[in-house]
């Protein structure tokens, strides 16, 4: 399976509330011919590092497409241009993020400019939340832990919950 991490958490004159980013982001997703095959809930989550920002909305969804991980990732950043995301400082307040998680098992080579799976995604409760809602089964290809393991590996004082 591929795995794109969605997240938000800055308002959008043109969409509305971070949420709105967010879903309006998944719709523009599939108008690229990338086809949603599961989506998880919405997760309310506090900024990580923890700062000032406003919280983020995140969520993953899993995704089916002939494009390779590079031209994939190419078009997520296409999508985020569009939405008005310019990238200045990292982990900087953003109208929208799309992370390329996991192309299917796929491991990079060391030294190769689009690092796969996402170096960080088994620190980050925002991802493996919603990313073990939608793939209980999956198990990281470098590792080889389960979502569920890598969840409760995770690093302490991260707050993140459903967003009804």
């Amino acid at each position: 399976m591929i795995f794109i991490g969605i997240g938000a958490n800055l308002s959008s004159s043109r969409f509305g509330s971070p949420r709105r980013v967010c879903e309006e982001a998944l719709k523009e997703i599939e108008k690229q011919g990338i086809e949603i095959k599961g989506m998880s809930g919405w997760y309310r989550s506090q900024p990580v590092p923890v700062s000032d920002q406003p919280w983020y909305i995140n969520g993953v969804c899993a995704v089916e497409t002939a494009l390779s991980p590079q031209d994939l990732l190419a078009r997520l950043h296409a999508i985020e241009e569009k939405f008005g995301r310019v990238r200045k400082i990292r982990n900087e307040a953003r109208i929208i993020d799309l992370d390329l998680l996991a192309y299917d098992n796929e491991v990079s080579k060391e030294g190769e400019s689009l690092v796969l799976p996402h170096p960080r995604m088994h620190e980050r409760a925002f991802v493996m939340l919603p990313l073990v809602e939608i793939a209980p089964a999956w198990r990281h290809p470098v590792s080889g832990l389960s979502g569920q393991e890598l969840i409760g590996a995770l690093p302490p004082g991260q707050v993140t919950e459903l967003d009804e």
